[in-house]
């Protein structure tokens, strides 16, 4: 069991409102939202911990994707909820009939450990907090109104009321300041605030300043409400980054940390180790047709190689092999398929001798009979780099922009991708978000609307992912002509 005794005892004061919540509501978590000022003090199983971990990073990971891909802010709180339902359910409390400090507790430990994971460096920092922003400015204004208002007037954020005298003193300056208010002025609360803790609206002109503070109306709230939990969320991950050399004392959680904090390179994957679900069985004699309309770019690469120089190196073999066995190859069409792609540079006698082995061992049919899953792009991104003469990697990672830019044309430019599309993958491949990349080369080699991804927007993450997605809608167009021809 992962224990978090050694955590700090909240303030006295808010353990103690946590225990008047409890009392009041029968909930250990009154409030669907979270500020998550308070760490998780029970007891988790290294199982929970991790997986939890993981469900959290698949939805922060498609903001991130959201962001990069210059979504929409309503098509962007699509997909988050959209993950979330399916990820990190939080329910409203009037959802009697749902195990709602379950989810809660979930969606707590969750962050806590994320935050473990994404503490280790600036740019982690970074990209952690603006994910988590969105996410909790999704929930927030999606919340129940009067769950919302009591969560805030929990808080206690300490700003100070504006009373009506100096409220119709400084009338004219609060309407200059926000002149939607009208005649509904008077029915409006104004709020004093240290000016820092409102910079967006500030720079939007939307608030009154005088002496240090900002006079921020009610229906201004959520905006203080944000800069509060980003400013609460930037102190707490300095703080955690000084104590998180005292978990070197356990081994079992640093890895578990160290693969988390890899998650924003190429999203979280789904594992890969069986034949595709459609149930197509691919022989050795379809491949070549199959690369150029289904595969990603990586596994293109990987097949062009092969037909060219009849030969890969280890980790691309490794890598390809593992990709056609799940896409449907059964052993005996893999073995044809890599006879026949050596070709006459290989005697038969060597070919059974030195690889016919290690392809049953992908199998699992020799050795520790372990049924190997097949390479996802967090895996492909972060091992096993490539060296000059090898050809595994992804290309949009491991190629230089000038060979990267060539390739894309000469791959997919009879596809859909045209020059005018290269700057934008650039940009994608530049900033580092590969799997965004590779998402709007499949969305342009497809046909498909720009943000809808592999399918509910969600981005590529796996090679066969995108195999099977692509395969996927081969079908559907062949079923709709058939249908089309019926008629």
């Amino acid at each position: 069991m992962f224990s978090s005794r050694d955590r700090r005892d909240p303030s006295t004061s808010h353990h103690s409102n946590l225990a008047q919540w409890e009392q009041s509501s029968g909930l250990k978590y009154p409030h669907r939202l979270n500020f998550y000022d308070v760490p998780p003090r029970d007891d988790i199983t290294l199982e929970d911990f991790e997986i939890w971990a993981i469900d959290r990073l698949r939805v922060l990971g498609e903001i991130e994707s959201s962001l990069v891909r210059n979504r929409t802010y309503d098509e962007m709180r699509s997909v988050t909820n959209l993950q979330c339902k399916k990820y990190l359910p939080l329910n409203s409390n009037s959802a009697i009939s749902t195990d709602r400090d379950a989810e809660r507790r979930k969606d707590h430990v969750s962050h806590f450990v994320l935050r473990l994971a994404f503490c280790r460096s600036e740019e982690l920092r970074y990209r952690f907090v603006k994910a988590e922003m969105m996410l909790f400015r999704v929930r927030f204004e999606t919340d129940d109104h009067f769950e919302r208002e009591d969560f805030i007037r929990d808080l206690k954020f300490g700003w100070e009321l504006v009373d009506k005298e100096e409220k119709e003193t400084l009338k004219p300056e609060l309407l200059a300041a926000s002149p939607f208010l009208g005649e509904r002025f008077a029915e409006e609360t104004f709020y004093k605030v240290a000016w820092t803790r409102v910079p967006d609206l500030i720079e939007k002109r939307r608030v009154f300043l005088k002496g240090g503070k900002a006079y921020v109306p009610a229906r201004e709230q959520s905006s203080m409400v944000y800069q509060e939990f980003q400013s609460n969320l930037e102190k707490q991950l300095q703080i955690t980054a000084k104590a998180l050399p005292r978990l070197d004392e356990d081994g079992r959680i640093l890895p578990i940390l160290e693969h988390l904090s890899q998650g924003f390179i190429a999203g979280v994957p789904s594992e890969y180790t069986s034949a595709d679900e459609s149930g197509d069985a691919v022989t050795a004699e379809m491949i070549d047709e199959m690369s150029k309309k289904h595969f990603p770019m990586c596994m293109r690469n990987l097949h062009d190689t092969l037909r060219k120089d009849r030969h890969l190196k280890h980790y691309g073999r490794l890598q390809y092999g593992l990709f056609l066995k799940v896409i449907g190859m059964s052993i005996d069409e893999a073995i044809v398929f890599w006879r026949k792609a050596f070709g006459g540079t290989m005697t038969d006698d060597k070919f059974n001798k030195e690889y016919k082995y290690n392809i049953r061992h992908s199998f699992g049919l020799e050795g520790k009979r372990t049924n190997y899953a097949a390479r996802s792009c967090q895996t492909i991104l972060t091992l096993n780099q490539p060296g000059v003469t090898e050809s595994h990697g992804c290309p949009f990672r491991h190629f230089s922009p000038e060979n990267l830019n060539t390739a894309l044309l000469s791959t997919f430019g009879s596809q859909g991708v045209s020059s005018g599309d290269i700057p934008e993958i650039m940009s994608n491949v530049k900033s580092s978000h590969y799997h965004v990349a590779c998402t709007r080369v499949f969305e342009l080699t497809h046909g498909i609307k720009k943000g809808e991804g592999v399918g509910g927007g969600e981005s590529v993450t796996h090679p066969n992912q995108y195999a099977a997605r692509s395969r996927e809608l081969e079908r559907a167009s062949s079923e709709d002509g058939m249908a089309a021809d019926y008629s």
